[in-house]
């Protein structure tokens, strides 16, 4: 069962850059695509992107698209968000997920999830 534990999270400004993190415990992350969400305070989990097993194949929400990027190194069991152009809609705990198989947008087709890391990005 592998255990996901993110990381780079923070407060920042608008136009400002983060990149998040996402290790995993065990040396077959690469078994698993990749995805991740994010949830604002009193709105529900959304998808923000996910990432196929060898990073071939990649998805993301329309509200990041052109500003972040996920990728992974498989090398590090690492997972990776790359959030440029931050919003202040971008607010929310950004979680990582793993699931065997594909990717998927749905956060119930994940079995494996981290705890979080904050992002505030304010104006």
């Amino acid at each position: 069962q592998v255990q996901l534990v993110e990381s780079g999270g923070g407060l920042v400004q608008a136009g400002d850059s983060l990149r998040l993190s996402c290790a995993a415990s065990e040396s077959t992350f690469s078994n698993y695509a990749m995805g991740w969400f994010r949830q604002a305070p009193g709105k529900e989990r959304e998808f923000v992107a996910a990432i196929s097993r060898r990073g071939g194949s990649t998805n993301y929400a329309d509200s990041v698209k052109g500003r972040f990027t996920i990728y992974r190194d498989n090398a590090k069991n690492t997972g990776y968000l790359q959030m440029n152009s931050l919003k202040q809609e971008d607010t929310a705990v950004y979680l990582c997920a793993a699931r065997n198989f594909g990717t998927s947008m749905s956060s119930d087709r994940y079995a494996y999830w981290g705890r979080g890391t904050q992002v505030t990005v304010s104006s």
